[in-house]
């Protein structure tokens, strides 16, 4: 973490026993809660933010699909390998 921010926050005494216990039964060492809640929000927001690109494309064609994913690959290789010569 470049630059950390402290959140405070409020869970039950059932989840936090449960997760404590979860670090301790792994050797959890000091900063292992904040890098575990770190790791979490991250892979909620990544599972939100598919279900609902998943749901706005739900009546996009594949071939429609195939095709702007192709042109965002050729995008990105076009400007990637144009920044190495």
């Amino acid at each position: 973490m470049d630059e950390s921010i402290r959140w405070t926050v409020k869970v039950s005494k059932d989840t936090d026993v449960s997760l404590r216990t979860f670090l301790a039964q792994r050797g959890g060492k000091k900063g292992d809660l904040s890098k575990f809640i770190e790791d979490a929000v991250r892979w909620r927001v990544l599972e939100q933010t598919v279900a609902e690109t998943k749901a706005r494309n739900a009546n996009v064609s594949l071939r429609e699909l195939e095709s702007a994913v192709e042109e965002a690959v050729a995008a990105v290789r076009a400007e990637r390998f144009a920044s190495r010569s």
